[in-house]
């Protein structure tokens, strides 16, 4: 049997079986490197269009570009082998009509070989998923914080922290849900109104600052491992690699400028010597 054969990778019907079931487990990726170790132990990788502020530097994900997406969805394609991949469409690919969605989700899905795409909005998109999902293209959605939004919303605040503010957060879900999503990303809400939501919802959810009750959790790599200079208060460090990597840098050019660093010949000596 070949290894092709021995692993299968995640479909977007096998995350939708997931619901109430063993936590779904969801990390970002952006390169084929990283795809590699995330997906020893990750259900989904999204490749979110966080890159442009994680890669790129910019302060929001609004001017990120489909050939950005597409680039390095085709990346984190090749360095994964089971999780199911779902690539964010980004802003302006597929607010303008349903035919432009499908057209810009099936260009993605075409040219990087991913399982699914991501977009952010509630009843608005309800029309849109439907359309997308009825033609193939499996769709997770994306309610609550939109970043995409924030220049309408004005900044990263945490929504529905009033009780009088959840409807229409929930039936945003709601919408999401019965349009045929496969999942829903709850981003930055009231813990209350995660749980309420996955409750009342048919299909798994997955939280970023919602809720512990949620079918599953997702984090920017690079914000768990301490190498994002800004992070949301929500999450967790599980490692702090900046520091480490700029002493390795800075240990690095202390011996090129003493120049310690070893040559050919230094290097072809060590061999022998081993």
């Amino acid at each position: 049997m070949s290894i092709q054969d021995e692993i299968r990778r995640l479909t977007a019907p096998d995350i939708r079986a997931r619901k109430g079931g063993e936590p779904i487990v969801c990390l970002t990726s952006y390169h084929a490197h990283t795809a590699r170790l995330v997906d020893k132990y990750c259900d989904v990788i999204l490749v979110g269009d966080s890159l442009g502020m994680v890669m790129h530097g910019f302060e929001t994900t609004v001017p990120v570009t489909l050939d950005m997406m597409i680039l390095q969805g085709h990346a984190v394609m090749r360095g994964s082998e089971r999780a199911l991949i779902v690539v964010d469409m980004p802003f302006g690919s597929y607010e303008e009509s349903k035919e432009q969605a499908f057209r810009n989700a099936a260009r993605v899905m075409k040219e990087t070989g991913c399982g699914a795409i991501k977009v952010e909005g509630g009843r608005r998109l309800a029309e849109t998923i439907s359309f997308l999902t009825e033609r193939g293209v499996p769709v997770m959605g994306h309610v609550g914080l939109t970043p995409q939004a924030i220049n309408t919303i004005g900044s990263f605040r945490a929504q529905g922290r009033e009780e009088k503010d959840w409807g229409p957060i929930e039936d945003d879900a709601r919408s999401v849900s019965d349009a045929g999503a496969f999942s829903l990303v709850i981003e930055a809400v009231a813990e209350p109104l995660g749980r309420r939501i996955t409750e009342k919802v048919a299909i798994p959810t997955i939280g970023i600052g919602a809720s512990v009750a949620c079918d599953g959790q997702i984090l920017v790599l690079e914000d768990m491992l301490g190498l994002s200079p800004r992070v949301p208060k929500f999450v967790r460090r599980y490692g702090d690699l900046g520091p480490g990597i700029e002493a390795a840098i800075s240990s690095y050019a202390k011996d090129v400028r003493a120049r310690a660093f070893p040559g050919p010949d230094q290097v072809y000596n060590m061999k022998k010597e081993n």
